[in-house]
């Protein structure tokens, strides 16, 4: 079958190669401001809201329905890319929340979409003025449109008590003070609080049932299994848990009686390859719309003739792209509606579910979409590992490639355990494709969707088999032919910039270069600076890398530390890093670059100092695109894009870091574990 595919993806080479040569794509096209994106529907239709640059960021704009988007407003003015937002219930307000230069502090606002101002920007309350303080947002209410359920950790850093917030005036009531490590607090349709789960110091959790003050235990799940309340069913008497306990390898649906515990399966993947994968109910009448499940792309199962109707309307509107139902209204009469696909530009579409009238409203990258037509495909493959693990990936071919003798990117995703690569339109993907590099992203063990033995299969085997899943599906395109053995370059972000770090140190001969994106370097600073919060993940942390209280873990996690290999780092090196980073600190990317720097290592350094977990503003993200294309070119001879405009110019240079000043200064808390001994 292989065989007949590859024989197919040749014959597509053929055939394209003898179009017009592929132009070099600007990279503002992959990573510029989009000129419109994220649209959502007021709850009665009669408005859209979606983000739009705002000098220089992309910020909150509404508009009527019915007016052209040149008559929106803006709505807010932040300096710094927003993390999301939405309508309350009542249409009276819009909330959004946002950080501090990347430091994942999260605070909530609210902006009234309806006010009038003369010039510039409504004002914006901030309704959790917190320092250090991440908010979290438990529930918007329906019934009283002016209430939220929050949660923020200002008493005690690691742990989140439940509040009341009132958005008119930003009062904050305490409901329940966290003392004993709940995780997660779980309301019904009603908006009444039922159930609350805990995780001890072992990384097991239970899920307590709430009648007035008490807590009574139904469900519990070790460290290793996951758990979680999807919704509530038609009268509020159960609740559908998606879990993958005991014998279960796949997470199946379940319905569970909170007052009896009992269980009655709902549904798993018909194909018994994937775990379940979201459930979607009416939340008027409260039953259920579809399942989902994703494998190499995601099916859905509909429950609703309705709203099957309507997704194979669209469908048979689009073929061979993907539709999304992207926003409605409380009614579900009106949708906004996505269309795209891995090698298209989306596009955003109004649909009357009554009328069937489908009104064009934006692309959020129209310029891009003049050259799709130069977007490469995304394939679904897999391999085998050193163990004969099966490993899904996509394989994405240059346009007008032969797909014979190419250069390689592995694009390798963060997490590690529980995210995964999906098909679809990628950004990196194609801008890496287009100048000249198929590129393969892995979804190595311990990536998320594949079942519970899979996805634990990564535990301990950091730098190991995990690493193996990577190298061998470069073993696989050398041997398909595809991948110039010479020419493989490994990049990531994450724990892919880990893989980055661990392939160079780990497996010198096979890559010719690595981009290590905010990766850590040594699991002992990495666990020992985790932001408090993360305090109920220790054990699930430990249980991947290894725990550092025992001296099998020492020796598992010095082993694993690629920084404590960098004597077999021989091959070119780009370092990205944000220096608010409080995931993967900037500690991780100095240690390793002074490292490098001790031994006369070749390696360059990005520091953002306005970023954190990744690149989120436009100009930071170009001016790394430019260093990293430029870095690859000279490595393994792909197409490389000189020019670049002066603000980008100007802020690489800004971020480029002059090596021989790096310092490194250990932290107090921080233990000098620098080995295992």
């Amino acid at each position: 079958m292989k065989k007949i595919f590859y024989g197919l993806l040749l014959l597509l080479g053929v055939h394209t190669i003898q179009a017009q040569e592929v132009p070099i794509l600007d990279r503002a096209l992959f990573f510029g401001n989009p000129e419109i994106a994220g649209g959502q529907l007021s709850p009665d239709g009669k408005w859209i809201s979606f983000t739009k640059e705002y000098e220089g960021i992309m910020n909150i704009w509404v508009k009527k329905i019915d007016e052209p988007f040149e008559k929106a407003r803006p709505l807010t003015n932040s300096k710094r890319p927003l993390n999301g937002y939405f309508w309350t219930e009542d249409g009276k307000n819009i909330l959004y929340v946002k950080d501090n230069n990347g430091d994942e502090n999260m605070n909530i606002f609210a902006v009234d979409p309806m006010a009038k101002v003369t010039s510039g920007v409504p004002e914006s309350r901030n309704l959790t003025p917190l320092k250090e303080v991440t908010a979290q947002i438990y529930m918007a209410s329906r019934k009283d449109p002016d209430l939220l359920m929050v949660g923020l950790n200002n008493r005690d850093k690691a742990w989140h008590d439940l509040y009341s917030l009132k958005i008119s005036t930003g009062e904050l009531k305490k409901i329940y003070e966290n003392k004993d490590r709940i995780t997660s607090y779980d309301f019904d349709w009603d908006e009444k609080l039922r159930v609350l789960s805990k995780t001890d110091d072992k990384g097991t959790t239970q899920f307590f049932y709430k009648e007035g003050d008490k807590l009574t235990p139904i469900y519990e799940t070790l460290v290793t299994e996951n758990a979680y309340i999807s919704n509530w069913n038609e009268d509020n008497s159960k609740f559908y848990l998606v879990t993958n306990k005991g014998n279960l390898d796949k997470s199946t649906l379940f319905l569970m009686d909170p007052k009896t515990q009992q269980m009655t399966k709902v549904e798993s993947d018909p194909k018994d390859q994937v775990d379940f994968g979201g459930l979607f109910l009416d939340r008027n009448t409260r039953k259920m719309i579809y399942t989902s499940y994703t494998g190499d792309k995601t099916e859905y199962y509909w429950k609703d003739k309705v709203w099957e109707a309507n997704y194979k309307f669209l469908q048979s509107k689009f073929p061979g792209r993907e539709v999304g139902f992207v926003s409605s209204t409380n009614d579900y009469s009106k949708f906004l509606v996505s269309v795209g696909g891995d090698r298209y530009a989306s596009e955003a579409y109004f649909f009357d579910a009554k009328t069937k009238q489908l009104i064009f409203q934006y692309t959020p990258r129209a310029e891009l979409k003049k050259v799709e037509k130069y977007l490469a495909a995304m394939t679904p493959i897999s391999y085998k590992s050193s163990d004969g693990l099966e490993i899904p990936a996509y394989l994405t071919l240059p346009v007008g490639s032969a797909g014979k003798n190419v250069p390689v990117v592995v694009f390798v995703h963060g997490g590690p355990k529980g995210p995964r690569d999906y098909w679809g339109y990628n950004a990196a993907v194609q801008f890496l494709a287009n100048r000249g590099y198929a590129v393969l992203q892995p979804n190595f063990r311990a990536s998320g969707g594949y079942g519970k033995k899979f996805q634990n299969g990564g535990d301990l085997q950091w730098g190991k088999l995990m690493q193996d899943d990577i190298t061998w599906g470069v073993k696989y395109l050398i041997e398909q032919g595809i991948a110039d053995k010479n020419k493989v370059v490994i990049m990531g972000g994450s724990y892919g910039g880990y893989a980055t770090l661990a392939g160079l140190a780990f497996t010198p001969d096979v890559y010719a270069a690595g981009v290590d994106i905010v990766g850590p370097s040594n699991l002992f600073t990495l666990l020992d600076s985790v932001p408090a919060y993360w305090e109920s993940a220790r054990a699930f942390l430990y249980g991947m890398v290894g725990d550092p209280g025992t001296e099998e873990g020492k020796k598992l996690m010095h082993d694993a530390s690629p920084l404590f290999s960098v004597d077999k780092i021989s091959k070119p090196l780009l370092i990205v890093q944000g220096a608010n980073d409080p995931r993967v600190k900037q500690a991780e990317a100095d240690q390793i670059v002074i490292a490098l720097r001790d031994k006369g290592k070749k390696v360059n350094y990005i520091l953002a100092d306005d970023e954190g977990h990744g690149f989120r503003k436009p100009v930071n993200s170009m001016a790394m695109y430019a260093e990293t294309e430029k870095f690859l070119s000279e490595v393994i001879g792909g197409r490389y894009q000189k020019e670049m405009p002066e603000n980008v110019a100007k802020r690489l240079k800004e971020m480029t870091v002059d090596i021989s000043k790096v310092k490194y200064t250990p932290a107090k808390s921080e233990k000098p574990a620098g080995n295992s001994k």
